[in-house]
């Protein structure tokens, strides 16, 4: 499991979000206007533990097959790079550019960049419903975990469309926290999928998008679209600990929770339950969690 990194909270999305849900009122936030969101994990430690354990290999596996050495990639929403970097091994001397909207988070991916000693990657702040590249300047165009957090996916799928160019692929892949499953059961962990998802959204967001990809994908005007789901599994006692661990804490102390609270979603006593339901859930030997992901390889054709 990761090493714990301490970077600033941010709660601005990674990709096509606003970093303050309300600035005329600081007494509490107000819905996004129409095709805007707030990024609901925000860059606390506990979010940057699993965003930090995420690599090519276990995030972007069926995307895999697609790449060769040469081409050019833009990894949209980075965050702190560990999958950017993986992409940037598997196409270089290919250039790879990562993008995301927290600018905080970019220094922690030029470091990784660093450690892995690679030269052929770049980091830029951008928003994915604008992105600042011409058309057809990427041989693959990647986002990982990004679409659910957006307020326009459509529009979003369309932008990543219009800087790949034609031949090239477009490529997503969102988890889908309706189809998340557990055992042991537990009410408060009920509790706190049925939260989460009122908060995200709340904040503008689908949280259920793994199932909606290959339809924001047509809406978006791909005619060539693979399809497919994959699942991250926790099941062994340091797996429990790890991922348990993180959403506790989560629940407790990431913009998250902040907006749960700020937003009337849940109290306080409310977040303390479902954070020990989290650490209860972690403890137990037969403790088992799989997160599904849909997944989309779009063709991007003239």
């Amino acid at each position: 499991m990761p090493d714990r990194t301490d970077v600033r909270d941010e709660p601005a999305a990674r990709a096509g979000a606003s970093a303050d849900p309300n600035p005329g009122n600081p007494g509490g936030p107000r819905p996004p206007e129409a095709g805007a969101a707030v990024y609901t994990h925000g860059h606390h430690e506990s979010v940057l533990r699993s965003h930090t354990w995420r690599t090519a290999a276990n995030s972007a596996g069926y995307l895999l097959g697609e790449l060769r050495p040469g081409m050019t990639v833009l990894d949209v929403g980075c965050g702190p790079g560990t999958i950017t970097a993986g992409l940037a091994r598997l196409v270089a001397p290919g250039r790879v550019t990562g993008i995301d909207a927290a600018p905080g988070i970019l220094g922690r991916a030029r470091s990784v960049a660093a450690e892995h000693g690679l030269d052929t990657v770049g980091f830029t702040v951008a928003d994915v419903s604008e992105l600042p590249f011409p058309d057809g300047s990427f041989d693959v165009v990647h986002a990982h975990q990004v679409l659910q957090h957006v307020g326009d996916p459509v529009g979003a799928l369309r932008e990543m469309r219009r800087v790949c160019r034609p031949g090239g692929v477009v490529a997503a892949r969102d988890s889908d926290y309706a189809a998340m499953t557990w055992y042991p059961g537990s009410p408060a962990l009920d509790g706190w999928l049925d939260l989460y998802r009122r908060v995200a959204r709340g904040n503008g967001g689908e949280p259920d998008a793994g199932r909606r990809l290959l339809s924001w994908a047509r809406q978006a005007g791909f005619t060539d679209v693979t399809a497919s789901a994959s699942a991250w599994c926790y099941v062994t006692e340091e797996e429990r600990a790890w991922w348990s661990g993180l959403w506790a804490d989560r629940t407790m102390d990431s913009a998250y929770a902040r907006l749960a609270v700020d937003g009337g979603h849940a109290g306080e006593e409310e977040l303390r339950r479902i954070a020990g339901a989290w650490r209860e859930w972690g403890a137990s030997p037969d403790g088992w969690f799989a997160v599904l992901h849909g997944e989309i390889l779009c063709r991007a054709v003239n």
